[in-house]
């Protein structure tokens, strides 16, 4: 039986734990989650394993990256069941910090990210990325591992992580996953624990959209074509709104419409209460 997972709750308890790690001439990952794990989070321990001699996922429900209207309050937050999750998983230590440990009376900075987090998730969520930036700069710092890793379902989160972390020179290696999925092709979510069984039965027509939209790009269709039909066939599907498909650029997120480069296609779309995100790549 394995023995419980540390759990770390202050900067101070967790700099220490990787400071002797460090000491022993061991290498150290971060995953940084907002807890309600799930076998995509797993994923990215397992992963982490691989690179590294010893793996840190830390649990924090990050209240500067929802909205007013957002769903802070009912976020699921099972700390229990995701440290048992995370020891079967082989992690070595859970950083689980409060709210007042990350952001002490008086905390009045923030980290703004242009360029990639603008459009997309940028414009539907106003604040949000400069809130995940935010804390995953406070989390690389707090921690100082030799490499971080983040899943590809939030490709544009990932890639305002890989451009602050470049341009304020954060001495840590991104690192990023490749999307889970249910065997029905929906991405992996914890949010998804929110559908209905009808509203779930809906959710894997939002891959097969940007699945058609890859073909037409392979075919040489625009993308200008493709996204509006592609929108269409969500709304019949059952979705009750789109907040954007899109073709982008798969480094930078410029808008694109061909395919004569590696590209990225990108969706967020909402079923009653859930809003769902997922992104595929499409190569030339």
């Amino acid at each position: 039986m394995s023995a419980p997972l540390p759990v770390v709750r202050g900067v101070a308890e967790l700099r220490a734990q990787v400071s002797a790690w460090r000491k022993e001439g061991l290498t150290v990952a971060l995953v940084p989650t907002m807890g309600a794990l799930h076998a995509g989070h797993l994923s990215l321990v397992k992963r982490g394993l691989e690179l590294v001699d010893r793996v840190v996922a830390s649990v924090f429900v990050n209240p500067t990256q929802f909205g007013p209207n957002e769903d802070f309050a009912r976020y699921p937050r099972q700390e229990e069941q995701d440290a048992a999750a995370l020891t079967g998983a082989g992690c070595h230590l859970l950083f689980a910090p409060t709210v007042d440990e990350m952001y002490p009376q008086g905390f009045a900075t923030a980290v703004s990210v242009g360029g990639v987090s603008e459009g997309l998730c940028g414009a539907v969520r106003p604040g949000h990325f400069a809130g995940v930036a935010t804390v995953v700069t406070k989390l690389l710092l707090q921690c100082l591992p030799d490499v971080a890793l983040f899943g590809e379902k939030d490709y544009q989160q990932l890639a305002v992580i890989r451009r602050f972390a470049r341009d304020l020179d954060i001495p840590v290696r991104i690192e990023g996953v490749a999307t889970m999925r249910e065997e029905d092709g929906l991405a992996m979510s914890s949010r998804n624990a929110y559908m209905t069984p009808e509203q779930r039965a809906i959710a894997p027509w939002l891959v097969r959209g940007l699945s058609g939209i890859a073909d037409g790009l392979r075919a040489g269709a625009k993308a200008a074509d493709l996204c509006p039909m592609a929108a269409s066939g969500l709304l019949k599907a059952g979705f009750d709104s789109v907040d954007y498909i899109e073709v982008r650029d798969a480094a930078s997120l410029a808008p694109a419409e061909t395919l004569d480069r590696p590209l990225r296609i990108l969706a967020a779309a909402r079923l009653g209460k859930t809003r769902l995100i997922d992104n595929i790549g499409v190569e030339p």
